[in-house]
């Protein structure tokens, strides 16, 4: 059988992953997306993590929150327009001070092609800002692990809410593939 060679990660993708095992990360949820395929892939072939398919982003709030109480540290990976769908949950955390992580790949920046993306890109920050998550973020593969880290300090040993933005740029410019 012949499988397609594919084409090795961004390190700084590599770089998410390991901190996240490093850190004790048990659980990942996420909603399919490709800023985020290399912590999946690992995710889904690592036996000490369990990753958990979301059907909407606003179940992760709740998976990360239910993996907390039940011992086990946890991350929601999500794109930036999947913060939208995310905002009256993030009342569960916040009311329960529970300690909550997520890992935005952002759209509606750099060279977007696609205009619905634009308003929920642009207001990202603020929206996580406003339901009291910290909002920390990285543009540049040299950002990232530091930032990462530093957030999952932040949740894991203080407690805090963190959401690290993870900038258009760095994952790279998205095409409209076209028949």
């Amino acid at each position: 059988m012949n499988e397609t060679p594919t084409a090795a990660p961004p390190s700084w993708q590599e770089d998410v992953f390991a901190a996240l095992k490093k850190r004790g990360v048990r659980q990942i949820a996420y909603v399919p997306d490709s800023g985020h395929s290399h912590a999946i892939r690992e995710a889904q072939r690592d036996p000490a993590i369990h990753d958990v398919v979301l059907t909407t982003e606003e179940e992760g709030v709740a998976v990360v929150s239910g993996a907390w109480l039940g011992g086990q540290r946890a991350v929601l990976l999500m794109q930036s327009s999947g913060v939208g769908n995310c905002v009256n949950m993030f009342s569960l955390p916040a009311m329960c001070r529970f300690p909550f992580l997520t890992l935005v790949t952002m759209r509606g920046e750099y060279a977007e092609f696609n205009p619905w993306q634009g308003p929920m890109g642009r207001t990202t920050q603020q929206a996580l800002e406003l339901m009291g998550i910290t909002v920390l973020r990285a543009d540049t593969p040299d950002e990232v692990e530091e930032t990462v880290e530093a957030a999952l300090d932040s949740v894991f040993e203080a407690g805090e809410r963190v959401a690290v933005l993870l900038g258009q740029k760095l994952i790279g410019r998205k095409k409209w593939e076209r028949d």
